[in-house]
């Protein structure tokens, strides 16, 4: 279906009624195991942690969504990652951008460089500085984009040709902008992954994730990883990402309404240090983002002069709800020293700029004037230190 556009794919991709019933919404089948014909003759399924119908519509959707050949679906976020690693073997080595998620980096540095699988990261998303940090060993380079927490751009495009000149495969964690706002395996990356808990559920109420693919030779591998190590997510959790997929392209464009109405707000107030958006005209990478995004997406980050200011800040906001993730319909705000990023020793936090003053806001879809009202009175708690 690839001649339809985005919100057309998402509706009716894996989406298809029901043959049996004629049911619109495709059954959701909370089975463990299937009934065989005879000692290996089935209908394509014999045990779920193998295969399941709905996870396998789930996976068609989101491949279709982000233009790739095939998706793995898995029980999170951080599962697709640790299988996306399990590609590697010890002694082969990763360059990643050093603004990462708090969970990335604990994985490579406490998990698996125990097991021989070396990291280095690049302090700039620049050419030149990930260049430097390749090794004849490097088999990988790790990019997200925009980055956690301080939504920084990487040149999908320009970074995935120097390294496949290096023989080395790109990944791109796209869980802050989703398909809808970029598709980075058009731009070269071979995989994509996604922590599907944030934007594509969209509703807080899962945990799951899913790695989508350039090559069907990946695709193979990862599917074997899938049912040897097991971290499978439930029929019922695929059922819902198809279901909250369906309205992923309205809910971004009121994402990103609000994230840029809040962005603007913010960074004309005078305790306001700093504000990360890609959206934002001062933001420095604004041109590569409005090239390579059809959205910025509804995350955010503000920065304020000390921590006090910033928990005075988060102490006063009634509707954004102080708590960790984003992507949901609900807004959230939350502390990376102490919350997402509490795992990354506080030099290196520092060094990145992740301050004990910023606060990231994940903007929801509600009404923009309230938002901007809560920030408002958020911001006068702050005036008062």
């Amino acid at each position: 279906m690839k001649q339809y556009g985005f919100a057309t794919r998402a509706i009716h991709v894996g989406q298809e009624a029901d043959p049996l019933t004629g049911a619109v919404v495709p059954p959701l089948y909370m089975t463990s195991t299937y009934a065989q014909e005879a000692p290996g003759v089935h209908k394509g399924y014999e045990y779920s942690r193998t295969d399941n119908p709905t996870r396998r519509a789930w996976e068609r959707n989101i491949a279709a969504l982000e233009e790739g050949t095939d998706a793995i679906a898995f029980s999170s976020g951080m599962a697709a990652i640790d299988s996306v690693v399990r590609l590697l073997q010890p002694g082969e080595h990763i360059v990643a951008c050093a603004d990462l998620y708090g969970g990335t980096v604990r994985l490579f540095e406490r998990v698996w460089k125990a097991y021989g699988i070396g990291v280095s990261y690049a302090e700039e998303s620049t050419p030149d500085a990930i260049a430097a940090e390749f090794t004849p060993q490097t088999r990988m380079l790790y990019l997200e984009s925009p980055t956690n927490p301080l939504l920084q751009i990487a040149d999908i495009a320009q970074l995935s040709a120097l390294a496949h000149a290096r023989n080395a495969w790109v990944v791109v964690d796209n869980t802050f902008a989703t398909p809808y706002a970029q598709t980075p395996l058009t731009l070269g990356a071979d995989l994509v992954v996604h922590s599907t808990t944030k934007y594509l559920a969209g509703h807080s109420d899962l945990i799951g994730g899913v790695i989508v693919v350039r090559h069907a030779e990946l695709a193979e591998r990862l599917r074997f990883l899938q049912n040897a190590v097991g971290a499978i997510p439930s029929p019922f959790d695929c059922w819902l990402c198809l279901r909250s997929v369906k309205t992923l392209a309205l809910r971004m464009q009121q994402h990103e309404r609000n994230a840029l109405a809040v962005a603007q707000l913010l960074a004309q107030h005078p305790r306001v240090v700093r504000v990360h958006y890609p959206g934002l005209a001062t933001h420095p990478q604004h041109e590569l983002a409005r090239r390579q995004m059809r959205n910025f997406g509804g995350v955010l980050s503000v920065e304020f002069p000390s921590e006090q200011h910033a928990r005075a800040f988060l102490q006063a906001l009634r509707l954004f709800t102080l708590a960790e993730s984003l992507g949901g319909v609900e807004s959230l705000a939350c502390h990376p020293a102490t919350m997402t990023h509490a795992s990354v020793p506080r030099e290196r936090r520092l060094r990145l700029g992740i301050t004990d003053g910023l606060v990231r806001l994940s903007c929801g879809i509600e009404e923009t004037e309230d938002l901007l009202a809560d920030i408002e009175q958020a911001l006068a708690a702050v005036e008062r230190l």
